[in-house]
């Protein structure tokens, strides 16, 4: 390799003729010539002596013809291969992508306002929802797909309460929806039956209000939503490692914070740019919000008890005990829980993130209390003093016909 530098060297920087070169170097003119001809450093190739493969090669290819998935050691039975397994492992690995059709993963761009994808993410620490209970709570996270714009929020459970609650939470700060909402077979958006998508009766409701799709992938298709998983390993190898939390109101408060001035404002390799310098271009594509909210959250009609209490997910709420007896209306989102009676609010509690726990407000304690007292029977009076004739036990045996003992 060295002579072969040196030859183009004194050829094209001296300027030295051929002859001159093959005289200097001790080499004949036509070994010069050849140098200068090759634009590559020469390499040593060896002739190959061909493989012992080579005898059985169009009885592997006949078979991965017909059954390009067939297991080598298959494949080894039915030749009648009795040499080395290794070899002939190796020939199979090349031959076989000639008769397996190719699964290339597309790089997909995407159309502003066209998508987001959506996902729920577990973060792998446990934070206090008060009663001294401690939970790992599912975060709604939400990427639009030609800004990259992340969003995200902590929930109370991945009921589909809470779940629409916290996607119309989400696109309210957006300010508009994107065309097409991507999930997977979440339980409360929908399952894949018969080979076809359906949707629940929530999530319908939902985009029905809203005027866009929600587009179901379809299950082992990790790849139709390959951004928002992208940004959930994203926020757990950026946003979560050295943070502590004191409550769920806590993690969304540091989250809010964390997308606004790094996530959404860090250069993006994928597109070349921030989220931040996309995200206008995307809102004008996008529906604009409909003029009527969606009704989102746990919302129940029940005949309050006499103990005055309803339940969400698993908690109790007091309810005026005035209204007993009566049909009442309950309304909760992660925030709060409301309860009216004839469009009159009853109740309303701060939402409990902890799980089987009575919430009693203390004006209605004291209204249940005064209610019981007020409901208390009178006391006994004590009997009138009656006079009453007392008789002769004579008059009882003359009434039974008994003689009197002497």
């Amino acid at each position: 390799m060295e002579d072969w530098a040196e030859i183009r060297r004194l050829r094209r920087a001296e300027g030295m003729p051929i002859k001159a070169i093959a005289r200097r170097m001790g080499i004949s003119k036509n070994t010069v010539k050849r140098a200068l001809a090759a634009e590559e450093p020469p390499k040593y190739r060896r002739a190959s002596k061909g493989s012992i493969v080579d005898v059985v090669e169009p009885q592997i290819r006949q078979l991965l013809q017909d059954f390009p998935d067939m297991p080598a050691t298959v494949i080894a039975e039915r030749i009648g291969w009795t040499n080395s397994i290794t070899v002939l492992k190796d020939r199979i690995r090349t031959l076989r992508p000639q008769y397996k059709p190719t699964d290339p993963a597309s790089r997909t761009t995407y159309q502003p306002g066209e998508l987001a994808q959506c996902d729920l993410w577990f973060p792998p620490v446990k934070v206090p929802v008060g009663a001294g209970q401690a939970a790992s709570l599912p975060v709604l996270v939400m990427v639009c797909g030609y800004s990259r714009w992340l969003m995200a929020r902590m929930l109370p459970s991945r009921a589909a309460g809470d779940l629409f609650a916290g996607m119309w939470a989400l696109l309210r700060m957006l300010g508009a929806v994107p065309k097409t909402l991507v999930w997977d077979n979440e339980s409360a958006i929908g399952q894949w039956r018969g080979g076809r998508p359906q949707l629940t009766g929530e999530a319908n409701a939902f985009r029905g209000t809203l005027g866009v799709r929600i587009l179901q992938c379809k299950p082992g298709d990790p790849e139709a939503k390959g951004l928002v998983e992208r940004a959930n390993g994203y926020l757990e190898t950026s946003f979560l490692p050295g943070r502590s939390f004191t409550d769920p109101h806590d993690f969304n408060a540091q989250l809010d914070g964390w997308l606004a001035h790094r996530a959404n404002t860090r250069h993006h390799r994928r597109i070349e740019c921030r989220p931040a310098d996309r995200i206008v271009t995307d809102l004008a594509a996008m529906v604009p919000l409909p003029p009527v909210a969606p009704v989102v959250g746990w919302r129940t009609a029940t005949r309050l008890a006499r103990d005055h209490y309803v339940r969400v997910a698993s908690n109790d709420y007091s309810v005026h005990p005035s209204v007993v007896g009566r049909l009442v209306e309950v309304m909760a989102d992660p925030q709060q829980v409301t309860v009216t009676c004839a469009g009159q609010v009853v109740a309303r509690h701060e939402r409990c993130w902890a799980t089987h726990q009575t919430v009693t407000d203390p004006d209605h304690a004291q209204a249940a209390a005064a209610m019981r007292h007020s409901r208390l029977p009178l006391a006994v009076c004590a009997p009138a003093d009656v006079q009453v004739e007392q008789r002769q036990l004579g008059d009882y045996d003359a009434a039974l016909g008994i003689e009197g003992v002497a």
